[in-house]
């Protein structure tokens, strides 16, 4: 496994852990928006070697809590459980980031018990999700049924939508809270704009959209919450 990218410390990615974060390389969705795009097409360089890294997580011990794995799309890697094995065997637990396209390994890993909390994209409500990832004709069942695995409940998770002014209006996000009806939790995070994001134009939506947001979805999902957004 190779690493294309390491946060050696912090406090926000994984719940309730003092963590680092691995950014692993490639994805199978184009969204128009996403902050780490060099990875998501796989033109970001690897920076570590994976006994590197856990060589980095042996001398952590007692100072880190947790790994959060993320991308790109981790699901796409065919050896991530053997991976996580290999973490989890130093004892650290691992938040796994998913856009939910790849359920049959997210249901393996979760079989084995080799994640300990779930964070998965939700990109827009079913209508507008191809254009919202950028990716024309997607098809949905695979996160469909990553959905379905998250709401039965076997490990702790969060749904989250980034909220893009261009891409998201209220009905949408009534559409989403019909979809994920009961979930533990989501949260929606408002768009910020970076050099790495790949097209210019795009604008975060304005308190006010972003409250009438979490007011259309919060009675399908009494706990969902503003991410960052004061």
């Amino acid at each position: 496994m190779q690493i294309h990218g390491l946060q050696k410390l912090t406090l926000l990615d994984f719940p309730g852990h003092v963590a680092c974060t691995v950014f692993l390389g490639g994805c199978d969705l184009r969204c128009p928006f996403c902050h780490n795009y060099e990875l998501a097409v796989g033109a970001a360089p690897a920076v570590m070697e994976e006994d590197a890294f856990l060589a980095f997580l042996e001398k952590r011990r007692g100072l880190l809590e947790g790994v959060a794995v993320t991308g790109g799309e981790p699901c796409l890697r065919p050896d991530l459980s053997r991976f996580l094995r290999r973490v989890r065997s130093l004892g650290y637990p691992v938040k796994l980031d998913t856009n939910g396209t790849h359920p049959d390994m997210l249901g393996a890993l979760l079989e084995e018990g080799l994640v300990d909390y779930v964070a998965m994209d939700i990109k827009n409500s079913p209508e507008k999700y191809a254009l919202t990832a950028g990716v024309a004709q997607l098809d949905l069942s695979g996160i469909r049924k990553s959905v379905r695995l998250l709401l039965e409940g076997g490990v702790p998770y969060e749904f989250r939508t980034t909220l893009v002014d261009e891409f998201h209006q209220v009905e949408d996000l009534k559409r989403i809270g019909e979809w994920i009806r009961g979930a533990e939790r989501y949260f929606l995070q408002s768009f910020a704009d970076r050099d790495s994001v790949p097209f210019s134009g795009l604008h975060a939506p304005s308190r006010e959209k972003l409250d009438a947001c979490l007011q259309a979805v919060s009675p399908y999902v009494p706990g969902a919450a503003l991410r960052g957004a004061d």
